[in-house]
């Protein structure tokens, strides 16, 4: 696995594997992975797809008041998973790399964007279209894989994608859930069983959050 966190050297090894036949597989992340990113990562592989992962804290979509600065991070752990996964390129920018003339303005987003949690997080869908376009910006053709669970995301970038006619086709992929049936998530480390137990005042104890199931 090739690690970069230059644009010009994500490209070229983008490129390498377009010259030898392959289309690209993109799995655009924040870090902190677990199954539902590796999930997503072994569809690409199992499609034969030259497969590069993006591994950035996109502080766009956070707001004044959200975890940008706590926001899980395990880069170490991230690689080795990757590595295990079969993953062939691993791109860590700088926020530099990406905004390179500082943040920009936010993409226009449509009225999916602007309900439900839209509503409540006014800046976060603006925040992830205007950096999965940078993203798309620089990936260039290719399939990227997003998980279902974040559907409304998926919707934005869908619609992204048409308005801008980024030459990515976007693959929706089944969530991965605990046994218990929590979706999993980065953030999953800041709960604890009293924060999502439907009775938390009874002695069960916490389910094993190593079972996973797929819906």
């Amino acid at each position: 696995m090739e690690i970069v966190s230059s644009v010009k050297d994500f490209q070229f090894l983008l490129s390498e594997g377009r010259n030898s036949g392959k289309e690209i597989g993109f799995v655009p992340t924040m870090g902190a992975l677990h199954e539902g990113h590796t999930s997503l990562i072994d569809t690409s592989v199992k499609q034969k797809k030259s497969t590069a992962v993006s591994i950035f804290i996109n502080p766009l979509q956070f707001s004044a008041e959200e975890d940008l600065d706590n926001y899980p991070s395990s880069l170490e752990k991230d690689e080795e998973i990757c590595i295990n996964h079969k993953v062939d390129i691993l791109f860590c920018p700088t926020q530099k790399e990406i905004y390179p003339n500082g943040p920009p303005e936010p993409e226009e987003i449509g009225e999916i964007g602007t309900i439900l949690e839209g509503k409540s997080r006014p800046s976060h869908f603006p925040g992830v279209a205007t950096v999965v376009a940078r993203l798309f910006e620089i990936v260039g053709k290719s399939c990227a894989y997003f998980g279902e669970k974040d559907f409304q995301q998926v919707k934005v970038v869908n619609d992204l994608v048409k308005r801008r006619q980024f030459p990515v086709e976007i693959v929706a992929c089944p969530t991965i859930r605990q046994i218990d049936g929590l979706a999993l998530s980065s953030r999953n480390v800041y709960l604890t069983c009293l924060l999502y137990t439907s009775d938390a005042a009874d002695d069960t104890p916490c389910v094993d959050l190593g079972g996973r199931r797929i819906i």
